[in-house]
C-alpha cells in the first residue's frame, strides 16, 4: 500500500529523458567510486577515527567537536567523507526515481534499487569499522563492498542505455562470456589480496598511541607477491579473452572496452610497482584505489557488452504493428 502511494507521488514528477537517466547513472558510478577514493584519503591521513563514534561524530554530536585528543585535520577529513555519503545517497535515490518514472523494465528497476540498498549497507559497514577501532578485516570488507557497488552501477548504466522493448542478444560465444566472468572472479581475488596488503602495510588509518589499530600479522612481502601473482593471472585471462574475441569477430564497441581495460590494468600494475619500490607513499595509495575502481568499472562494462538487450528487428516490429 505504501509502495503504491509512493508510485503515485513519483508519477507527478517530470518524465526523465533517456539522456537524463544516463547522466544520473553516471553520477551514481562516480559517487560510488569517489567515496572509495575519499575513504583511501581518510586512511592515508590517519583520519579513520577523526569521528570516533558512529552514527554520531562524537558522543552527543553529529558534527566535529573541538577536543585536543583528536586533531582538527583528522576530524575534518573523516567528517567530510561522511558528508559525501549524502551525495552518494542522493544519486542513488535520483536513479530510482528516474527509472520508476520512466517505466523502465524490471531488471533496470532491480539494479536501480540496489543502489540505495547497497549505500545503506555501506554506511552500516562503515559504522562497524569505526566502532571496532578500524579492525583490519572490517576495513577490507568496506573497500570490497565499494568495488561491488561500482560494478553494479556500471551494469545499471549499461541496462539503462538499452531499449526496453527489445530482445536479449548474445554478442559473443558462451565460452568467451564464461571467460569474462572468470576474469571478474580473478579481479575479485586481486582486490581481496590488495586489501590484505593494505591491512599489513604502514597505513593503519590512525596513529594514536593510546588506541593501537590491530593489523594483519602476515609478512607484507608475502602478501605483495600474492597480490602481484593474482594480477598476472587476471591480465593473462584478459589477453586470452582478447585473442578469443578478435578470433570470433566482435563489435568495435566491445574491442574499445577491451583495449581500455587492458590499458587500465597495465597502468595499475605500474602504479603498484612504483608503490612497492618507494615504500607505499600516501598519494599513490589513493591513486591505486582510484585505479582499482576504474578496473572494476571497465571489467563490468566489458561483461555487460557481451550480452545486450537490442531493439526488435524492423520486420518483427512491423508484424506486431499489423
Amino acid at each position: 500500500m505504501l509502495y503504491r502511494a509512493f508510485l503515485r507521488l513519483v508519477d507527478k514528477l517530470p518524465l526523465p529523458s533517456l539522456r537524463v537517466q544516463r547522466l544520473t547513472a553516471i553520477a551514481v558510478i562516480l559517487t560510488q567510486a569517489g567515496i572509495a577514493v575519499t575513504g583511501a584519503v581518510v586512511r592515508v591521513t590517519a583520519s579513520g577515527l577523526g569521528c570516533p563514534t558512529w552514527p554520531r561524530c562524537f558522543p552527543g554530536s553529529f558534527t566535529p567537536v573541538g577536543v585536543s585528543e583528536v586533531p582538527v585535520l583528522h576530524q575534518a577529513v573523516e567528517f567530510s567523507n561522511r558528508l559525501l555519503t549524502f551525495v552518494v545517497s542522493l544519486a542513488a535515490a535520483l536513479i530510482v526515481l528516474a527509472v520508476i518514472r520512466a517505466r523502465r523494465r524490471r531488471d533496470v528497476l532491480i539494479y536501480a534499487w540496489l543502489m540505495p540498498g547497497g549505500t545503506l549497507l555501506q554506511a552500516v559497514i562503515g559504522g562497524i569499522t569505526v566502532r571496532t577501532g578500524l579492525l583490519w578485516w572490517t576495513v577490507s570488507v568496506h573497500l570490497l563492498a565499494s568495488m561491488l557497488m561500482v560494478w553494479l552501477s556500471v551494469v545499471l548504466y549499461a541496462k539503462i542505455s538499452e531499449p526496453d522493448d527489445g530482445v536479449d542478444t548474445v554478442q559473443a560465444p558462451a565460452p568467451l562470456r564464461w571467460l569474462t566472468a572468470l576474469s571478474g572472479v580473478a579481479l575479485s581475488g586481486v582486490l581481496i589480496a590488495g586489501t590484505l596488503v593494505t591491512a599489513a602495510g604502514p597505513h593503519a588509518g590512525d596513529k594514536s598511541i593510546e588506541r593501537q589499530v590491530e593489523r594483519l600479522q602476515i609478512e607484507i612481502v608475502t602478501l605483495v607477491h600474492l597480490h602481484s601473482q593474482l594480477l598476472v593471472g587476471y591480465l593473462a585471462l584478459l589477453i586470452g579473452l582478447g585473442f578469443g574475441l578478435f578470433a570470433v569477430g566482435v563489435t568495435p564497441a566491445i574491442r574499445k572496452r577491451l583495449f581500455v581495460l587492458l590499458a587500465l590494468v597495465c597502468s595499475q600494475s605500474l602504479v603498484g610497482i612504483v608503490q612497492y619500490f618507494t615504500h607505499v607513499p600516501a598519494a599513490l595509495v589513493v591513486i591505486h584505489v582510484g585505479g582499482a575502481a576504474a578496473c572494476v568499472a571497465a571489467t563490468a562494462a566489458l561483461w555487460a557488452s557481451l550480452r545486450t538487450h537490442e531493439p526488435l528487428p524492423a520486420t518483427v516490429t512491423a508484424k506486431q504493428s499489423a
